[in-house]
């Protein structure tokens, strides 16, 4: 893979304008694609991430949306400077970052005003316009006018048909989709851009204090499904909440939501991994079937 990406990356004249490849190492890998850290000749240094095309166009078609929203003086979101092609698969090329351990605040500031500016100037309804990924998941494409059927119909619905091939049979679900759909629309949130996939693996602090967001699965949604994520697995602190607090507060009833949007999550991790994740799939379905029926 290494030679290959090598030669694919220098006849690249997109972003090499002119100069040459110098060195090229692995960083990582996941169940996604491999990364991999690019020397230009004149000491520059990129960010090569190496997947499967569908996938990588679906990440750069988020990342272009987020950079549009995002305000730069708190949030950094990387630019794309070329898609190479591969056998079989793509290489996204961007910058490489320096990273923090830093303080949150303006990581959660960013956010949150990242939120709120496309609120106000977005399409004013739920979905998004192309086929897309949750790591490997299906993320399907489409639009609604009101969130709890955005929810249930694009993003619950198409993972627990998954959940069939491990034995999620379709009464222990069914009945609750427009329970929950209603109880959704019942606070009825803004449409905002969201990130979509904020574990504390795709978001950072930079060495200049801003805040990094990465490898999204956006779409147009209720902001809390991010601020809900963040809890799911933890790596966001106290301050990440204050930052984003200062900027735009979440509404009342938030914390009782949270349990049900991580539950997309969860049911995602439970189709691609298995373990764990089922048990705690089944515990909240059945929780959500004793409060809503």
């Amino acid at each position: 893979m290494r030679d290959q990406l090598e030669r694919a990356l220098a006849t690249a004249s997109e972003f090499l304008e002119g100069r040459e490849v110098f060195g090229l190492r692995s960083v990582g890998g996941g169940s996604v694609g491999s990364t991999w850290r690019l020397t230009l000749n004149d000491g520059e240094e990129l960010f090569v991430k190496v997947a499967h095309t569908a996938n990588l166009l679906a990440e750069q078609s988020g990342l272009q949306a987020l950079r549009h929203w995002a305000d730069p003086a708190l949030i950094e979101v990387p630019q794309v400077l070329g898609c190479v092609p591969l056998s079989g698969k793509s290489a996204l090329v961007m910058a490489w970052w320096d990273l923090n351990s830093g303080d949150q605040f303006s990581l959660g500031r960013g956010l949150a005003r990242l939120h709120r500016a496309s609120s106000a100037g977005g399409p004013g309804r739920f979905g998004w316009d192309h086929d897309g990924f949750i790591g490997l998941g299906p993320q399907p494409s489409g639009w609604c006018d009101s969130w709890g059927d955005a929810f249930t119909q694009l993003r619950l619905q198409p993972q627990l048909c998954l959940a069939s091939e491990w034995g999620l049979a379709e009464q222990d679900w069914e009945c609750l989709l427009r329970p929950i759909a209603a109880w959704l629309n019942g606070h009825a949130p803004e449409p905002c851009l969201v990130h979509g996939d904020l574990w504390a693996g795709n978001a950072a602090v930079l060495a200049d204090g801003r805040g990094l967001l990465i490898d999204p699965a956006s779409w147009w949604a209720d902001r809390e499904v991010d601020l809900a994520m963040t809890r799911l697995f933890g790596g966001f602190s106290r301050r990440f909440m204050e930052g984003y607090s200062s900027e735009w507060p979440l509404p009342d009833g938030a914390e009782h939501r949270i349990e049900v949007l991580n539950l997309y999550h969860l049911l995602n991790h439970a189709n691609l991994f298995g373990g764990g994740y089922q048990q705690q799939s089944r515990k909240i379905l059945k929780d959500l079937r004793r409060a809503l029926l």
